[in-house]
């Protein structure tokens, strides 16, 4: 019954635009970075991120703003949400439909290029590094969006995020150490066992276990 409930939110106007609606493969995609000399815990980056999301992204690509200007200074909360003007493609909407103390995560609402969700997380590897990792796992929202992701999409959305992760790396501790990992893998579909429309993409614990 709990699904049900779900799944026919997910179909009302402004409601969440699940993979199901979308075209061409189901893509799960990461960047990732260990945080070089990092001076705060997952948790407490993580806090950072959620009241300074909008700062993270590069405006030239992205512009995020709360739809409730008066929680501007708060933290993102479950159920918030915003609003992303992106370059060359027009204003969406994403809402916060899950959130724990070292992650949280965006869904995107009817109307926006992509059908999915994509989770913010930070953790610790085993020799106690910082970890700053995003993973999205979506379709393009249409047919029309899926060509224009092919053509353009793609390089914009590995650009946006790769600089989130290093300027959430420079706020944290001096930079990332190594090289930013941004990978993509065609699923068949969503890993069995968790919450595909209101879960995490990955789960960031402590001793860095996904």
């Amino acid at each position: 019954m709990a699904n049900e409930s779900m799944h026919t939110d997910a179909n009302q106007p402004g409601g969440l635009q699940l993979p199901e609606e979308g075209a061409g493969p189901l893509l799960q995609r990461d960047y990732w970075a260990v945080i070089r000399d990092c001076r705060v815990s997952p948790e407490e980056l993580m806090r950072w991120v959620a009241v300074r999301f909008a700062e993270f992204a590069p405006s030239e690509l992205c512009v995020f703003e709360r739809s409730h200007p008066e929680r501007g200074g708060q933290p993102l909360a479950l159920d918030d949400e915003l609003t992303v003007k992106i370059q060359g493609a027009g204003t969406f909407a994403v809402r916060v439909i899950h959130q724990d103390a070292q992650s949280f995560t965006l869904g995107t609402l009817h109307g926006h290029p992509e059908a999915g969700r994509i989770t913010f997380g930070a953790y610790r590897n085993a020799r106690g590094d910082v970890i700053f990792h995003i993973r999205s796992r979506a379709r393009s929202g249409s047919t029309f969006h899926y060509l224009g992701f092919v053509t353009a999409g793609d390089a914009m959305q590995t650009n946006t995020w790769t600089e989130f992760v290093l300027r959430a790396a420079l706020t944290a501790g001096d930079g990332v150490h190594g090289v930013i990992h941004a990978d993509t893998t065609e699923l068949e579909d969503e890993p069995p066992g968790g919450d595909t429309v209101h879960g995490p993409t990955f789960l960031a614990r402590g001793d860095g276990r996904q």
